[in-house]
């Protein structure tokens, strides 16, 4: 690993950064891979430390088993990688702004070519076919464009390295964790009858860039949803002008952030007095959480959790057929989630110390919404640990 000779504020140590390469190239050498183009943002920054809002355009990073990691990208973000990577600068390439969104060229044709230039124009190259940024096209310019190497679905290969934390990363969402309960406490004061959805939003976004204790807040990959009343049987509305109203329970799935590390926490607020349906379900949800967290531990699998919360919502008469959770930890939009495990009747993975989960039990009914969840910490011994400290319940004003 080669250090550039300036100082950069890098989120991690040089050791840490170690461990994540040689765990990739680890897999790589399982999957046959000479060599792996990573897409996904979130993989990217996990391995080398880029940040920057530039995952619209084409970019990616190139791992080899005996060299240095490759930023490429466009031509004027190489000036961002530059600052933010941990490798010294000839392992930061740059494209020209006339390929970008361009209909007569397109970026992987430069990709192409640099990689016939390092002599990886024959190599098995793995890609991450199911991603949110590497688009049909661009597999199909890069196909094109190489035409004697073999491209491998390498799909999620970084991302189960990311599963189990580090300590490094386990105290940053310890801090996101921090910015969640801040966001959660000013919105159970802020939430009245009469005052407009996007004004509270307003507020929810000042408590989570500020930060707590001087952590300072980074953007959640994900924004503020907070429906309403009949609007809260869907899971994923943000919100509008319209003021919050007596007689409405609304749900709040928000995440603090720090350095990209995300600690989701969801909570509900009724205004006035909730009827005996919410109540209930309140109830069997609660020991649905209480059940799934007791049995989260290591060596157990993640089905044995969706087990646990199904039984009492079962026994209440309440049928939910929705996962109940995903891993966490280093985002970026559209998701916060790491798209590897899910928690599921049918997800025989068997949980390690160190994975961490938002175990996201939300009741999505014809009419009515209901979300309390939890951001967990699978521990080395005994159940799981959250990262916040908050009620869990359903908030009531009267």
């Amino acid at each position: 690993m080669t250090f550039h000779r300036f100082h950069k504020d890098l989120p991690f140590t040089a050791e840490e950064y170690g461990r994540r390469l040689a765990a990739t190239r680890a897999a790589m050498e399982r999957a046959g891979l000479e060599a792996l183009l990573v897409t996904d943002p979130s993989n990217m920054a996990w391995l080398t430390g880029y940040d920057g809002w530039s995952f619209y355009v084409h970019q990616g990073v190139i791992i080899q088993h005996d060299a240095d990691p490759i930023w490429w990208g466009r031509l004027q973000d190489s000036n961002g990688a530059v600052r933010t990577v941990w490798m010294a600068d000839d392992c930061v390439w740059g494209y020209a702004d006339s390929f970008v969104q361009s209909t007569e060229c397109h970026p992987m044709q430069d990709l192409a070519e640099r990689l016939a230039y390092i002599g990886l124009d024959t190599a098995r190259l793995g890609v991450e076919m199911e991603n949110y940024y590497y688009s049909a096209k661009a597999h199909a310019a890069l196909t094109a464009a190489l035409p004697n190497a073999v491209l491998k679905d390498a799909t999620a290969l970084v991302n189960w390295q990311r599963g189990a934390k580090s300590d490094e990363e386990i105290l940053f969402m310890r801090r996101a964790a921090m910015i969640s309960e801040k966001i959660v406490d000013g919105l159970m004061e802020r939430v009245e009858p009469g005052i407009p959805k996007n004004e509270v939003v307003a507020q929810v976004y000042v408590d989570a860039l500020q930060g707590v204790d001087g952590h300072w807040g980074d953007y959640p990959a994900i924004v503020p949803l907070l429906p309403s009343g009949t609007d809260a049987a869907a899971p994923h509305l943000t919100w509008d002008g319209r003021p919050f109203s007596t007689g409405e329970a609304t749900f709040f799935e928000i995440s603090g952030c720090y350095r990209r590390y995300h600690a989701p926490l969801c909570r509900t607020i009724f205004l006035g007095k909730p009827d005996d349906t919410i109540l209930r379900a309140e109830a069997a949800l609660v020991e649905g959480l209480e059940a799934g967290l007791d049995v989260a531990r290591a060596g157990a699998r993640a089905c044995d959790i969706a087990a646990a919360l199904a039984a009492p919502l079962e026994r209440a008469g309440i049928a939910r057929s929705a996962r109940c959770g995903y891993p966490i930890g280093l985002s970026y939009p559209p998701d916060w989630g790491e798209r590897t495990i899910s928690l599921r009747a049918e997800d025989q993975t068997v949980l390690q110390p160190g994975m961490t989960f938002h175990f996201m039990p939300g009741l999505w009914m014809e009419d009515w919404g209901l979300e309390i969840t939890e951001s967990i910490l699978i521990r080395e011994d005994g159940p799981a640990e959250t990262f916040c400290n908050r009620p869990r319940k359903l908030y009531v004003k009267p």
